[in-house]
């Protein structure tokens, strides 16, 4: 037992060292019908130098062999590809931020065609707070061009297709927080709070307990920050993602 997981951290050292300086492709073929034989993996130069020797050395049966190349496989799978899901999430969450900064950036300057082309036509808008401070439905749908109110963001967090932003106006005294959905580069809901405390949590499931199946777990990802600005006492919902 010894003896294989040596050798077989050399054969991991070995294509690790290889991989650092070229890219690789493998490729082998096994027989059903003649079990003996099997296809050495083929690596394009200079990765010979590194394995052929090794390789040969071993002098493994071919479905030692074989089984060798799958547990590399899977070794650098559980190593690089929850890595490559991380950053490819990370990627999208940065897209969804720019394309929410895009609008604010537009409804600044009441740039309609903009403002048009980052929003679904059927977009969803959901609201919470006093009816009096419906600025952004105002806004969308241009029922007012009232410009008294200026939205100014102060922070951005995404989790997923959600992006959050936050601001605070000082003089009137309120809070107020968007719960944007972004999909491939369009905005396809907003959740809109004013004078709300938000704490925005993900639902998932747990593994089973001794005094149930299933329990239901919330973590929270992020909460509200500027309500406290306004020195006012303001309601607190949460909202699950």
């Amino acid at each position: 037992m010894l003896s294989s997981l040596s050798l077989l951290s050399q054969l991991l050292y070995k294509v690790s060292e290889a991989l650092q300086h070229i890219p690789y492709t493998l490729h082998f073929r096994f027989s059903r019908s003649r079990p003996e034989t099997l296809s050495l993996p083929t690596f394009p130069s200079p990765i010979p130098t590194f394995l052929s020797p090794l390789l040969s050395s071993l002098s493994l049966s071919p479905q030692s062999i074989f089984f060798l190349i799958c547990l590399l496989a899977c070794v650098f799978s559980s190593l690089f590809l929850p890595e490559l899901a991380t950053s490819q999430a990370s990627l999208e969450e940065e897209s969804s931020i720019r394309v929410v900064r895009a609008l604010y950036d537009a409804l600044g300057v009441r740039d309609v065609e903009t403002i048009q082309r980052l929003l679904a036509p059927d977009i969803e808008w959901w609201f919470h707070g006093p009816p009096s401070h419906q600025y952004m439905m105002r806004l969308l749908t241009g029922v007012s061009s009232d410009e008294s109110f200026v939205f100014v963001p102060l922070s951005f967090a995404a989790f997923g297709s959600t992006v959050l932003v936050e601001g605070c106006d000082q003089n009137r005294s309120v809070s107020w927080v968007h719960a944007w959905t972004v999909a491939d580069g369009i905005i396809t809901q907003v959740r809109e709070y004013f004078d709300t405390s938000l704490t925005v949590s993900r639902f998932g499931k747990s593994g089973p307990s001794p005094s149930s199946s299933s329990s239901i777990r919330c973590p929270h990802l992020w909460q509200s920050q500027f309500t406290k600005a306004t020195g006012k006492s303001v309601p607190g919902l949460v909202l699950a993602i």
